[in-house]
């Protein structure tokens, strides 16, 4: 199984990104990082834009597989460091396994690179 990512937000006023709270720990900048490793992939990304967009929620492996021309073991390879990196959760059903994207994980990767802008001030 897959470590969670710890969330970090912002803080009570939504004011700061986390990288412009404080520095990150070094655990923490680790994990983060293999996340940010995963997506940067561009077979990676795609399938977690396909699964996260998928109507419902989730995508069944045998949904997402088609717009690649790739080999099922390659896209199985891909979808395991994206679960391995906390980025989908897979449910297997029957046959089948099903994904869903880890919302939090994306958020937290999303919000950490966001750095206020400086405010000028006019005399």
């Amino acid at each position: 199984m897959s470590e969670q990512l710890p969330v970090l937000t912002t803080d009570a006023a939504g004011c700061c990104a986390p990288l412009a709270q404080m520095p990150l720990p070094a655990e923490h900048a680790a994990r983060l990082a293999k996340a940010y490793k995963a997506l940067g992939d561009p077979v990676r990304l795609q399938l977690l834009s396909l699964i996260a967009s998928h109507p419902g929620g989730e995508a069944c492996v045998c949904d997402i597989t088609a717009p690649f021309e790739l080999t099922g073991p390659t896209i199985s390879h891909h979808l395991k460091v994206l679960r391995e990196a906390g980025l989908i959760a897979g449910e297997r059903r029957g046959t089948w396994v099903y994904y869903r994207p880890v919302r939090e994980a994306i958020t937290e990767l999303s919000t950490l690179l966001v750095v206020p802008q400086a405010t000028a001030t006019v005399s």
